[in-house]
């Protein structure tokens, strides 16, 4: 049961986040699909190798598709696909990004 006023003490600090490393890598390609491994790896406080493992297993389930651009692999984020835990599997990875991104500006 979620509580309207939540008792957490600001001399706590606990040493969880509410997305995966997964769900960062993901909304990084999304938000800048020519990002680099090391970019992502610095933003996300993980090594570059770890980028590339997570990279390999989203691409290897269908979440992202890969295009070769000269020698450099181009991502981007198969929106389509359903989330994959049972508890959200009626959210596409899209409507999950688009609620996580802050809106692009219009031009």
């Amino acid at each position: 049961m979620m509580s309207d006023s939540p008792e957490i003490s600001n001399s706590v600090t606990y040493g969880f986040t509410f997305l995966t490393n997964h769900a960062y890598v993901i909304l990084l390609i999304a938000a800048n699909e020519n990002k680099r491994m090391r970019e992502i790896a610095a933003d996300i406080g993980i090594t570059e190798r770890a980028v590339q493992r997570i990279v390999e297993e989203l691409t290897a389930t269908g979440y992202l598709l890969v295009t070769k651009d000269g020698r450099r692999n181009q991502y981007q984020v198969n929106a389509a696909l359903p989330l994959r835990h049972a508890l959200v599997a009626h959210c596409t990875l899209g409507e999950f990004v688009r609620l996580a991104l802050p809106p692009q500006p219009l031009l």
